[in-house]
């Protein structure tokens, strides 16, 4: 280890004195100086040895130090270190929160499979609401607003597995307003376009109920016929029978 300034100092110092001892040793004897050389190395040494052990404890003591403060660095790198990491986990967690939300958010817009008069159809959110607000409209009892609603449904999905069941409550509708023939129109563009939908043998049951109320008995007698005879399996194919006894 270097020695310090203090300790060169020392040892010059001892030096000088040592000099300073043989220039006088002459004065002694032999044995005498050569004993009072010997005691000022002896004090030389334990100077040195405080000095070095003073110098050793400085060095442990800034070692000390040093490691206290990389203990302190460490400690803080992993401090920063945890909030980094639950910061990135909040992070990964929003991400995840917000690809799920959007899932959600895509699948209430695709299409649902639906079934309509006993086939399944694939129908869109906005297409179902559209038509349950409508109907729930003739239910009710606003039926003008229901026929316009059906109406305007039709016009924004004529493609729609529900455009059947709309042109027939459009019917519905005029008939419960007592206009029987714009009923009798409605449902006769619905047999026209949709002869073998589920609705149809409802649709001339309506006709037919329509031709009553305009008092035109041989045209209801004539379109119960015709549904007995075309939808003869049809729930609605019993009714007309029974009116047209009733109609005798």
């Amino acid at each position: 280890m270097t020695m310090s300034r203090k300790t060169l100092a020392a040892v010059f110092m001892a030096a000088l004195s040592c000099a300073s001892f043989q220039a006088h040793a002459a004065l002694f004897g032999d044995d005498e100086a050569r004993k009072a050389i010997l005691d000022l190395r002896a004090k030389v040494d334990a100077q040195q040895k405080s000095l070095d052990s003073k110098a050793d404890a400085s060095a442990v003591l800034d070692l000390a130090n040093e490691n206290e403060s990389l203990r302190q660095e460490v400690a803080r790198l992993n401090g920063r270190i945890e909030v980094l990491s639950n910061q990135l986990a909040n992070d990964e967690q929003k991400q995840k929160d917000f690809y799920t939300d959007l899932d959600t958010r895509l699948r209430k817009l695709e299409p649902q499979s639906v079934n309509i008069d006993g086939q399944d159809a694939m129908v869109a959110p906005a297409e179902q609401q559209d038509y349950n607000s409508a109907f729930a409209l003739f239910k009710s009892g606003d039926y003008k607003k229901s026929g316009q609603a059906f109406s305007d449904f039709i016009l924004h999905y004529p493609q729609s597995a529900y455009a059947p069941s709309a042109q027939y409550w459009i019917g519905n509708s005029y008939y419960s307003q007592n206009d029987y023939r714009s009923a009798i129109a409605a449902q006769e563009t619905l047999l026209k376009k949709y002869p073998d939908n589920a609705k149809a043998p409802d649709a001339m049951l309506n006709i037919a109920s329509s031709y009553i109320g305009l008092k035109d008995l041989k045209a209801a007698k004539k379109t119960l016929k015709e549904l007995v005879a075309k939808y003869p399996n049809a729930p609605a194919a019993q009714t007309a029978k029974e009116r047209l006894d009733s109609l005798k």
